[in-house]
């Protein structure tokens, strides 16, 4: 590679790196524990819920009690399982019946707990595992500036993987085999960094591919849309499978009775392993009542598997279907291979596991970037405003970055402690905590104390999770082990073993720090 090539993509690297390097820590750090954010709503509501997808609920009783605080006749309702847990997501269309009460003519969502029937707001059923999932695409921001700056982020991160790839790429192999801790700082950093970036790569790749897909997407298809489709965004979403048909209301009450879970186990009988996601009923009640039930075949069985049938409620006969194992095209294979290796939901535990290390290794990754750029420019033929300059940006990032681990731990307890905790104590809490730690190591100007304050307060706060979900809940490790609360088990065994590697790192630097001393 000439001389003025590798300068440009060292560069670009270096460049691409730096500028998304504070949004792409929060990124990968919130984006670690999304993995488990089913894990950690049930974990907070004290819920024990069955690992699938499927709605596994009686969904007659659940639209019998709906229809008596809504009055469902004559319009679409569509309840759709979006996460793990015990609530559902419940829409309800305007009627379309112009002679319909006043009330009937707004549209409604809310979740249902399947349980009780008790009926949510968002922000009234919103958990610090929703916080974490959307503060790595950052939601909190107004729509769509959030989506579209952690759209752009992924999309540098990727220049910055294909950059640092080719500027490696000679001693790409030699590097990997190469981490020499006790050579100058720089060198052990660029170790670090190469190493981890390495085992790392195909992880971040993914990552950096799909999440500038998801965010960023309609930017991209937006020409499409203006010049296949002449303008016609209902016709491109139905092609993409994200519509569903319309029937029109006869305006005539079914005099015979439905039932929804009759058609659920006559579908499940003949695809097994299938599970159904979503139930939408069209014209409630009325002569052209249809019902569509759409979900997958379990990812054990087969990786893609999306089907679809919608039941004539009069008949009883079934006039669409979509073949879960026969009929998958191309755009919702591409589709559903892009969201599967996103979520990392396919592999159960040991992939959720794997794939929250590989988080916290890109983490790391990102921060030794930034420290290698930080030693690289203090040196003495560097001017002294300069370098002070430089180091102060790296604690200002360092302080932003790092404080993310102990108000994450302490948000746990405080969601336990004071639950049920509402959005608004959410972001506060964590907000405002994220921002005083921020301002405690910014004042206090030392990268070393910044670094091992936020790693023992993390993991102090992490071992003190489990106990709090013992005290408030009394689900102790044992207890939630001996009931089968797989939820609960999951996000304090989690919390241990982060601690723990936590306490490890701390007693290193510790040990690291006499050594120093004794020289």
């Amino acid at each position: 590679m000439k001389n003025r090539t590798y300068n440009i993509l060292f560069h670009t690297h270096t460049v691409s790196g730096i500028v998304i390097s504070v949004a792409l820590y929060v990124i990968f750090f919130a984006g670690s524990f999304s993995f488990f954010r089913d894990e950690i709503v049930n974990w907070e509501r004290n819920d024990i819920v069955e690992i699938t997808d499927d709605i596994n609920f009686n969904v007659d009783a659940v639209l019998d009690t709906i229809n008596k605080n809504h009055n469902l006749y004559g319009r679409d309702v569509e309840l759709k399982k979006y996460f793990i847990e015990q609530q559902v997501g419940v829409s309800i269309a305007a009627s379309k019946d112009s002679l319909a009460p006043e009330k009937t003519k707004t549209a409604h969502f809310f979740y249902l707990d399947t349980k009780d029937f008790k009926e949510n707001t968002y922000s009234e059923s919103y958990s610090l595992g929703e916080f974490l999932y959307r503060l790595h695409f950052f939601a909190q921001i107004p729509y769509p500036i959030g989506y579209y700056l952690s759209g752009f982020v992924a999309l540098f991160f990727l220049f910055a993987i294909i950059t640092g790839v080719l500027v490696h790429w000679k001693k790409i192999i030699t590097n990997f085999y190469v981490f020499r801790p006790l050579e100058k700082l720089k060198t052990m950093w660029t170790d670090a960094h190469t190493t981890l970036g390495m085992l790392g790569l195909p992880f971040q790749f993914v990552y950096a591919v799909t999440g500038a897909f998801f965010m960023i997407k309609l930017l991209l298809v937006a020409p499409n849309v203006l010049i296949m489709y002449n303008g016609d965004q209902a016709k491109f979403y139905e092609e993409l499978g994200y519509a569903h048909p319309s029937f029109e209301p006869e305006h005539k009450k079914l005099q015979s009775d439905v039932s929804v879970v009759a058609y659920m186990k006559e579908i499940q009988e003949k695809w097994s392993d299938f599970e159904i996601t979503e139930v939408h009923i069209f014209n409630y009640g009325d002569e052209n009542m249809h019902v569509l039930l759409s979900g997958h075949l379990a990812y054990t069985d087969r990786f893609n598997g999306i089907g679809e049938v919608i039941y004539n409620a009069k008949t009883g006969k079934i006039v669409s279907e979509k073949n879960p194992i026969t009929e998958q095209s191309y755009v919702e294979a591409v589709k559903n291979i892009l969201y599967r290796i996103h979520y990392g939901d396919y592999g159960g535990l040991a992939l959720k596991l794997l794939s929250m290390l590989l988080g916290f290794v890109t983490c790391f990754v990102i921060i030794s970037g930034v420290m290698i750029w930080l030693v690289a420019r203090d040196k003495k033929n560097i001017p002294e405003k300069k370098r002070r300059f430089n180091e102060r940006v790296v604690q200002i990032y360092l302080a932003i970055c790092l404080s993310m681990f102990p108000i994450t731990a302490l948000s746990f307890i405080a969601v336990k402690v004071f639950a049920p905790a509402s959005q608004s104590f959410v972001y506060t809490f964590y907000f405002v905590g994220w921002l005083l730690l921020t301002l405690l190591f910014i004042f206090k100007k030392d990268n070393a104390f910044t670094n091992k304050t936020s790693l023992l307060l993390g993991s102090v706060f992490g071992v003190l999770v489990p106990v709090s979900n013992g005290v408030v809940s009394g689900n102790w490790l044992w207890v939630s082990l001996k009931n089968g609360n797989s939820s609960s088990y999951t996000v304090d065994l989690m919390w241990l073993l982060i601690a723990v590697f936590g306490f490890l790192v701390v007693y290193k630097m510790n040990k690291n720090t006499q050594k120093e001393k004794r020289s």
